[in-house]
Formats: structure tokens, sequence, C-alpha cells
């Protein structure tokens, strides 16, 4: 497995792209944005999406998922609980850039389920806390987990807007990933990757 990181949008989002180096399939994680971009890097290395994966709903994760899925006849998932924050400009945030965005997943999972794409096994974990369908995806075999906006080095995702909660992003990091071994690689979607057991040395939220 190989993982790819692309910097994009207004925000500075980290959209990853998970490639199958036997067979050239992959995955992508939180396409925010610079979707004619991430298309021709796609093709530049003859890769071959399966599917988009979005951690949460807010549009700089989102917005360029539609015009991706679209571009090579793919499907987007999402957690269940997160329907109302992709059809609403308000819960996804995309008013505060002047936009009233509606995104849409195509497949919503549920926490615990086991997604088989691009010849690998990624189970979905439902952390709520920064959106109520805010979730990360693990790769157990591969010891490395893309954790969107609920954890980051050394800190955690914003709670101020629609649907966040302190309190619930701390209990599903704690209940959801300090429970994962040390050495799991955290992907986050801003700022610097970590690792499960370094934020559980250091973080100062847990």
């Amino acid at each position: 497995m190989k993982i790819e990181q692309y910097c994009v949008g207004q925000v500075a989002t980290n959209c990853y792209f998970i490639i199958n180096n036997e067979t050239k399939e992959m995955l992508i994680v939180d396409p925010g944005d610079s979707a004619q971009m991430l298309a021709d890097r796609i093709r530049r290395e003859n890769l071959e999406p399966k599917a988009v994966l979005l951690t949460h709903g807010h549009f700089d994760h989102a917005m360029a998922a539609e015009e991706l899925a679209e571009m090579f006849g793919i499907k987007i998932y999402a957690h269940e609980a997160e329907k109302d924050t992709l059809k609403d400009p308000g819960k996804n945030v995309s008013l505060m850039i002047g936009l009233r965005d509606v995104y849409h997943a195509d497949v919503f999972v549920k926490d615990e389920e086991i997604l088989e794409l691009a010849g690998m096994e990624l189970k979905v974990l439902h952390t709520p806390g920064h959106t109520a369908g805010g979730c990360c995806y693990y790769l157990e075999k591969e010891k490395v987990l893309f954790s969107g906006d609920t954890l980051f080095c050394q800190s955690v995702g914003r709670t101020d807007f629609p649907g966040g909660s302190m309190s619930g992003i701390v209990r599903s990091i704690k209940d959801k990933l300090m429970v994962l071994p040390d050495e799991v690689k955290v992907y986050p979607g801003h700022m610097d990757r970590t690792s499960i057991g370094a934020e559980r040395a250091h973080n100062p939220y847990l």
C-alpha cells in the first residue's frame, strides 16, 4: 500500500490517495477541492479509483467529491449520521465561504462496518464530536488510520460548528481511537501526521 497526500483548498485540507501497489486500484479520502488537479494526478500515475471516502461533510473535505465521482464513475461513501450535514449549507459550513453547497453520498456506512474496496479492508469508526456523523477509516492490517477532523497532532477537531461537541469528540477519541495500538500511523484532515502512541502521550485534550 502507498499513501499520497495533497493539500487542497482554502483551509489546507489533507486529501489522501490510498493506493494498492499491486493493482493500481485506489481510494480518494476527503477531496475538499482541486478536482482537476487530483484527477490529473490519478491519470498521470495510471491509477484506478474505486471510491471516494468522506470522513465528514464539511465543504473543505467534500467540495470536489461529486466532480471526481462523476469523472471516474465511482461512489461516494460517508457515515449514515452525516446525511444532514451534507445537505445543509449551514451544517456543512459552506455558508462561511459565501456558498450554499449541498453535498451527497451514494453509500452510507455504519459504525464498525468493514469496507472491502480496492483490494483493501477498512473499518469504519464513528467518531462524532466535530460533526454528528464524523468518522475515521482504519486499515488494521497496515496499521493506518485516516482521522479526518477528529484527531490531530497534539490537538482535536473544532467543536464550535453546528453539531459539534467537545465532550463528544474527546469521548470518541478515547473510546474508539485510543484503544488502537501505539504504532498506528494517523493521517489527519489538517496539519502533520502523527501516531496513536504519540497522541496518547502528548495530546493535551486526552
